[in-house]
């Protein structure tokens, strides 16, 4: 019988390759291509008097030189707003190149083709660029302000936004306890190991556009490209071979560098090549996290849940190509697992003249569990309770599923909860941090530390449609090719989605060869991003590979004279069941599928004209059969699933530094039936040192002018290995009734509730209250001093 291994912790097949040095990065391609360099504005709000290229021009080395003036057709247009809203009432999108007014530092002004990277910069210094500056709007403060990023939108709001359950006001007014708590989370963003990439290759016999993009959505890239360049989009093919990391940033399309390196490759029959550095990923890609929260909630003797009323602000940099994603997501994700029959909320999407804020990796979800979770935490304060006691008192039950929110979610269908076991995944958290006898251990901290624990719990939408489709092949060979539009920047997609096929096939998992984010090979798909792609195209190979089962059956039948129903597949045999010495291995029937006028092969010969196989009344391909022995699977999914869990974690303060040292992180993490237990806790683990980063170390600091203070690794903080304590996991599986697969995304789930659980642990242990996030030692230690609580 066929081992299985969907469920088993395999190794994951693309590392070996990536860690000898055999990853085809988008920088590996095109060594002899024209580099790309963009001039980038100094100022965060001005005004373009005028910009002299001649001196750039007459370097050696210099192919072209433009500027917005130069940018023929749709080149010369906003790029495409990509997810609209009717709420979103001032949507602005950027222009390729700048046009009359640059709105942040960083924004691209003029774009320089040259023989390599070196003489690019080179000319770009000597580009002059006249600024009238104007007086930049910085931060949330300076979005409510009085001065405009955008002279035609009125008090900077891009989208003014409000849902509603129940009646709100009533449930305030009749509450016996009301609390009015205020909340903020900083910028941040996602540092992935490859920045922004991109290389074009123009054929003009084929009349083929090639690009290799370092995205996360090679499908959306093909068609962005052809739609702003005006050609077919059959003449563009867009592949992702391997990508260093996505966390949203590659989610977006198409970057302004996207369309000039395959405007330059058809314009100059040169291939181009785009690179961004460090720099640039810090001033010109994208940011997240900045939301200043406002709620009113009130709550019984008990602690239960009576109403919550939500108002917050999302800074949404200069401009909106995501639409309102980010803050509708923390909308429609606040009210967590709890049951809350009485919910408000409303938020502004505010410009600023910064970076672009679109998703990062958790997607605005840690703003909303920051919210709820500081917000059970007073709730027990005020009470005298235990917070885990709070909270489970106000849990959605397990027979309570499918529970209805109420609300629309980001993929504008019902935010329906499918499965899950709040309290059992609490319960199971508990008991791993040895919640129970914390108190013995706060008595034995070292002279000079504070010890303190905290918990949080969240659910996440997962696995967003519309669709994601797979193909399946079983080659003459016996090897079986899987391809899917999909593309990887780190998620294991080569392993998981071969361990899928080979279980529903009945074949081994070694014989299972996957293909990633290529449209030559797979034409149609949404992209990575959402903790989608397991969902998604885990379904469609599925499917894909359920069809090529039955196909291999039926004609396996014909071969061994069987009824199809007797037949099984077992380690890449089609056999009678209880009679394995009838049967015919998996590439004999892939011969049988495509039958040839030649023999080049003994496996060949079965299948020519000659064989005397089959009926001389019916032709060798039957009516409505396609030759060969594969399939292609689609799957579009009814609404999103909700993956849940609940984090622990205990910390130590030194009261002379303010230095907080993580002692134990405990995750307890349910996404529906696992695949790959190696691979959904490897996505754990990276998510939540993302989120240590983002409650610790990291904040984008911009000072008044709206200059970036701290664009580079120097200054931008991150943490060390050494900083990342070691993380146990335990995990929940209550399958989705939504998918054949059970199953439910991950690639987010560990990041989510990370700040609010460190902001739990670290006021039990100072005893006053943590209401934002990032928290530095500085932070902290002035918060003390106003506290009044000096160290012991």
């Amino acid at each position: 019988m066929t081992t299985r291994s969907f469920g088993k912790a395999v190794r994951r097949t693309e590392d070996l390759r990536l860690i000898t040095g055999q990853g085809s990065f988008t920088d590996d391609a095109g060594p002899n291509a024209l580099s790309l360099v963009m001039v980038r504005s100094p100022y965060a709000n001005a005004r373009v008097v005028s910009i002299d290229v001649s001196e750039a021009e007459q370097l050696n080395g210099v192919t072209a030189i433009l500027t917005y003036e130069d940018l023929p057709g749709r080149l010369a247009e906003p790029l495409p707003l990509l997810i609209p809203h009717p709420s979103l009432s001032a949507p602005r999108t950027q222009h390729i190149l700048a046009k009359d007014y640059v709105r942040y530092v960083g924004q691209s002004v003029v774009a320089i083709f040259a023989a390599d990277r070196y003489i690019g910069e080179d000319a770009a210094e000597r580009v002059i660029v006249e600024y009238e500056p104007k007086v930049a709007v910085v931060g949330i403060d300076g979005a409510l302000g009085p001065n405009l990023v955008h002279d035609d939108v009125p008090r900077n709001v891009a989208a003014d936004h409000s849902e509603h359950v129940g009646d709100v006001d009533s449930a305030l007014a009749e509450a016996p306890h009301v609390l009015e708590l205020d909340f903020e989370m900083e910028r941040s963003m996602g540092s992935a190991l490859e920045g922004r990439a991109s290389h074009a290759t123009w054929d003009r016999h084929s009349r083929k556009l090639r690009i290799q993009n370092a995205t996360q959505t090679p499908t959306s890239v093909r068609f962005a490209v052809a739609n702003i360049l005006e050609i077919p989009d059959e003449q563009v093919e867009v592949f992702a071979i391997d990508v260093g990391g996505g966390f949203g940033t590659k989610v977006i399309h198409p970057w302004p560098e996207d369309i000039l390196t395959a405007w330059g490759a058809m314009n100059y029959e040169n291939s181009v090549k785009f690179t961004e550095d460090r720099v640039e990923h810090f001033i010109s890609s994208s940011h997240e996290r900045g939301q200043r929260h406002h709620a009113k909630v009130g709550f019984d003797e008990e602690g239960r849940l009576l109403g919550l009323d939500v108002d917050f602000v999302h800074d949404n940099g200069a401009y909106t190509p995501y639409g309102m994603i980010a803050p509708l997501i923390t909308a429609t994700q606040l009210p967590g697992p709890y049951r809350l029959p009485n919910y408000r909320v409303r938020f502004r999407s505010v410009y600023t003249n910064t970076v672009q804020v679109t998703p990062y990796r958790g997607a605005a979800r840690p703003h909303a569990v920051f919210t709820m979770e500081r917000t059970m935490d007073r709730i027990a304060a005020f009470l005298g309770i235990d917070r885990s006691e709070v909270r489970q008192r106000n849990f959605i039950q397990p027979d309570e599923f499918p529970y209805d929110l109420g609300m629309i979610f980001q993929d504008g269908r019902p935010a329906i909860y499918d499965s899950g076991d709040y309290p059992e995944m609490l319960n199971k958290a508990l008991s791993m941090i040895e919640w129970d006898s914390f108190a013995e251990r706060r008595s034995e901290a070292p002279p000079g530390k504070r010890r303190g624990i905290g918990v949080a719990c969240y659910v996440e939408g997962t696995g967003l449609g519309p669709y994601e489709g797979g193909h399946v092949r079983v080659e003459t060979g016996g090897k079986i090719q899987v391809s899917t539009g999909l593309a990887s920047s780190g998620q294991g997609h080569h392993t998981v989605f071969a361990q899928i096929v080979a279980d529903e096939l009945g074949v081994p998992f070694e014989d299972v060869e996957v293909v990633t984010g290529d449209t030559r090979r797979f034409q149609y798909a949404v992209g990575t991003f959402a903790s989608r792609a397991a969902v998604t195209s885990g379904n469609a190979v599925a499917e894909a590979a359920r069809l090529v089962k039955e196909k291999a059956i039926a004609l396996a039948a014909d071969a061994l004279e069987a009824n199809p129903e007797d037949l099984e597949i077992v380690d890449g045999q089609v056999q009678v069941k209880g009679t394995p010495v009838r049967a015919i291995p998996l590439s004999q029937v892939a011969v049988l599928a495509n039958p040839l006028r030649y023999s080049f092969s003994e496996a060949a010969r079965a299948a020519t004209q000659f064989a005397g196989n089959g009926s001389f009344d019916e032709p060798p391909i039957k009516p409505g059969e396609d030759p060969g022995l594969e399939a292609t699977g689609w799957y579009s999914p009814i609404r999103a699933t909700f993956a849940s869990g609940t984090h622990a974690v205990e910390v130590e303060i030194d009261l002379a530094t303010s230095e907080v040292e993580i002692l134990r992180y405990c995750v307890v993490h349910d996404c529906g039936r696992i695949i790959n237990p190696l691979i959904v806790e490897g996505q754990i683990h990276g998510g939540v040192a993302q989120g240590i980063a983002g409650a610790l170390y990291e904040q984008l600091a911009y000072d008044e002018d709206g200059n970036l203070q701290n664009a580079s690794f120097m200054d931008f903080l991150m943490p060390y290995c050494t900083e990342i304590p070691k993380i146990e996991i335990d995990h929940l599986e209550t399958p989705s009734p939504l998918n054949p697969l059970g199953i439910k995304g991950a690639g987010e789930a560990g990041v989510i509730p990370v700040s609010a659980v460190i902001a739990s642990a670290i006021e039990d242990a100072e005893g006053f209250e943590i209401n934002q996030m990032p928290l530095f030692p500085s932070d902290l230690h002035s918060m003390r001093l106003a506290s009044g609580r000096e160290p012991a």
